[in-house]
């Protein structure tokens, strides 16, 4: 077991599925990523920098795709709370994989230029 394997372990099984939904876009979309855990939750590198990060929190999972990620997808994140580089998906409602998936391909596209 890695490190983010273990982490994504410390959370209940309903946090731990949508973790590793996000883990998996994250390797289909960018397989040559490098993983790891960066300030306490998994990150991923792209051309050696930072793609994207996600963490699990009681009530939400925290999506980091960088402020430019937010910035490009500012209106279709209209719904979730929002800072700078993060957005914060509620645990009570369905994970939105498709937007999620959006996302890191243009984080990818973006790498990769």
């Amino acid at each position: 077991m890695n490190e983010v394997d273990a982490y994504i372990k410390g959370f209940p099984v309903e946090v731990q599925e949508r973790l590793i939904a996000i883990r998996n876009i994250v390797l289909d979309l960018a397989p040559q990523a490098t993983e790891r855990i960066c300030m306490s939750i998994p990150t991923y590198d792209l051309n050696g920098k930072w793609l994207v990060h996600f963490a699990g929190f009681k009530k939400h999972i925290g999506f980091y795709p960088q402020p430019e990620g937010i910035a490009a997808f500012k209106e279709k994140l209209s719904e979730y709370k929002t800072s700078k580089g993060t957005v914060q998906f509620p645990l009570g409602e369905p994970l939105p994989l498709d937007l999620i998936r959006e996302i890191v391909r243009f984080r990818v596209e973006e790498q990769l230029k």
